[in-house]
């Protein structure tokens, strides 16, 4: 953590590009609950529907983006894909905004 005298890092153009794609990934209601639907262990994708209370096409299509920007993992088994974390930092900064905005 900077102090509040230490200058933040300058980052380039396409650094920022990539933090601000990663806020709006995490800006979705629905991937925050997916995210914490997965965040104890690999979850299927119906354990996964289940638990966020959602339709199966809502929750593949939020799971695809979700994987495709690096945030979740997949892994098959037989007829099941199973989706964990791949991205603890995501975890960790719905931790932050939680222990630092909202209590």
């Amino acid at each position: 953590m900077l102090s509040s005298s230490e200058a933040p890092p300058v980052l380039s153009t396409a650094q920022l590009e990539e933090i601000a794609a990663l806020f709006k990934m995490l800006a979705e209601p629905m991937r925050l609950r997916i995210l914490q639907a997965v965040c104890k262990g690999p979850r299927s994708v119906n354990e996964i529907v289940h638990l966020t209370d959602s339709t199966q096409a809502n929750v593949s299509k939020h799971l695809a983006l979700l994987y495709t920007g690096g945030i979740l993992q997949r892994e098959r088994d037989g007829q099941k894909v199973f989706y964990s974390v791949k991205a603890p930092l995501a975890l960790k900064m719905c931790e932050l905004v939680r222990a630092n905005w909202l209590d």
